[in-house]
């Protein structure tokens, strides 16, 4: 999934993404290690995928926050 289209989803969102790029990390991981996975940078871009999903909920969960106590 592309950075912009990341950026424009909610918080609620990204979490549900979270989710779903974790669980495939993880099956990917499991399949690397048993010698089943046939493209291995395939883990390697889940595993970037949920770093970049987990910097923007950072970001939003934050830029909310000040936003409340600047009001």
């Amino acid at each position: 999934m592309e950075l912009d289209e990341l950026r424009q989803m909610s918080a609620d969102d990204l979490r549900v993404k979270e989710n779903e790029v974790r669980e495939e990390a993880f099956r990917l991981r499991i399949k690397l290690r048993t010698n089943q996975l046939d493209n291995p940078s395939g883990y390697k871009k889940a595993r970037k995928e949920l770093a970049r999903i987990k910097t923007l909920i950072t970001q939003k969960t934050t830029e909310a926050a000040r936003s409340a106590s600047n009001a």
